[in-house]
C-alpha cells in the first residue's frame, strides 16, 4: 500500500546521505558547529539535508506536511553558515535562494496528526562531528502509527551480503524490512537474530552517557548474564544493527525519568526493527506512541530486542529499576 512512499523516501535518503558524507568528509567540526538552545550541535549538514528532503517531499507528496528537527532560526546571526547551507543544498536544488531555503526549513513545523513525514536530518550529530556513526532518518506517520521507515547509515559496516560500509534500511508496515548498500546492489531481507539465550546476546547502547545510563544498562546486562561488551554507536544505526541480526538488544534508558523521547529519534528505526521480526516498546511493554507529534507518549524508556528476548529484557529492566512486575 505504501510502496511508492517507500521507494520515494529511499531515493531521497540515498541522495542526502551523499550530501551528508560530502560535508562530513570536509568539515572542521569546531569551526562549523552552531549551538541551539539545548546546547546540541547543529551542522551545515543538518540544515542542508533538511532543505533537500523538505523540497523533495513537497514535490512528490504536496499534501503531506513535515515534522522535522531543525528550523531557520538556527541560522540567525550566522550568515557564513547560511551561505554554506545554501551552497550544499543548492548542489541538489536548482534555483534555491536564501528565502526559499528558509521556507524549506520552516516547512518542518508540523505539530503532528493525520498523515505526515517526520525527519531527523542528522541523527547522532555528535558522532557526525567526530567522523563516526550517524543516520538520516525519515518516516511516514499516519494517524499515530509509523507506516514507512527509512534509515540511511552512511558509515555503518554490516557483515551481511559480503560486508561493506554504508547501508540503507527500509520498511513498510506489514511488508517487511529490507537492506541494501548505499553504493548499489540488490536488496536483502532484514531479519533479527534468533538468539533466545541472553548470555549469547549483544547489547547496543548510545555512545553519549548523556543519552543513556551506562551504569544502569550495565547492571541490566549483568542481571541477564550478557557476557559480551556493549556495542556503543551513535544514532538510529543501533536499530539497523538489531534489524540486521548483528545485535540482539538496544536499550535507551535516560537518566532523567521525566525525559520525553522525540519522535524523530525513533520513528524510522522502530518500524525497521519490528518489520525485521523484532519488538520495540517502552518499559511497560507498550508499543511506542507516535500520536503526540514531536514527543512520544508518556511511556518511559525504549526497549528494542529481537523479540525472542523481549519479555526477559523487560523484566530485567524493571527489576533493576525497582518497578513492579509486568502484568501478563
Amino acid at each position: 500500500m505504501y510502496d511508492q512512499e517507500r521507494e520515494t523516501a529511499c531515493g531521497i535518503v540515498t541522495e542526502v546521505c551523499a550530501l551528508s558524507r560530502r560535508v562530513q568528509d570536509g568539515i572542521a567540526a569546531a569551526g562549523e558547529a552552531l549551538t541551539k538552545g539545548d546546547r546540541s550541535p547543529v551542522t551545515v549538514a543538518d540544515l542542508a539535508v533538511q532543505v533537500v528532503v523538505s523540497r523533495r517531499l513537497a514535490a512528490a507528496f504536496p499534501a503531506d506536511p513535515l515534522l522535522a528537527e531543525e528550523d531557520a532560526a538556527a541560522l540567525a546571526g550566522h550568515e557564513g553558515t547560511a551561505a554554506r547551507v545554501l551552497e550544499e543544498a543548492g548542489r541538489h536544488l536548482g534555483g534555491l535562494d536564501l528565502g526559499s531555503m528558509r521556507a524549506a526549513l520552516d516547512r518542518g513545523s508540523h505539530s503532528g496528526g493525520g498523515r505526515y513525514w517526520v525527519l531527523d536530518p542528522i541523527d547522532g550529530t555528535k558522532g557526525f562531528l567526530r567522523g563516526e556513526q550517524y543516520a538520516v532518518a525519515l518516516a511516514l506517520v499516519e494517524n499515530g502509527r509509523v507506516q514507512v521507515g527509512v534509515l540511511g547509515c552512511p558509515r555503518l559496516r554490516l557483515e551481511l551480503a559480503g560486508g561493506g560500509t554504508g547501508w540503507l534500511a527500509s520498511a513498510v508496515r506489514g511488508g517487511g524490512a529490507r537492506l541494501h548498500a548505499l553504493a548499489g546492489g540488490a536488496e536483502v531481507p532484514a531479519r533479527v537474530d534468533g538468539i533466545g539465550d541472553p548470555a549469547r546476546a549483544v547489547l547496543c547502547e548510545s555512545v553519549e552517557a548523556a543519552h543513556a545510563a551506562h551504569s544502569l544498562q550495565g547492571a541490566i546486562a549483568a542481571r541477564l548474564g550478557i557476557a559480551a561488551a556493549p556495542c556503543r554507536i551513535d544514532s538510529q544505526c543501533k536499530y539497523a544493527v538489531v534489524a540486521a541480526g548483528e545485535a540482539s538488544i538496544y536499550l535507551r534508558l535516560p537518566r532523567d525519568p521525566s525525559y520525553r523521547e522525540k519522535s524523530w529519534d525513533h520513528a524510522a528505526g522502530s518500524l525497521v526493527v519490528e518489520e525485521a521480526g523484532g519488538r520495540v516498546s517502552d518499559l511497560e511493554g507498550r508499543p511506542l506512541d507516535f500520536s503526540g507529534g514531536r514527543l512520544l507518549g508518556s511511556g518511559r524508556g525504549i526497549v528494542c530486542t529481537n523479540g525472542a528476548l523481549h519479555d526477559r529484557v523487560l523484566a530485567a529492566c524493571r527489576a533493576e529499576l525497582g518497578l513492579e512486575s509486568l502484568e501478563r
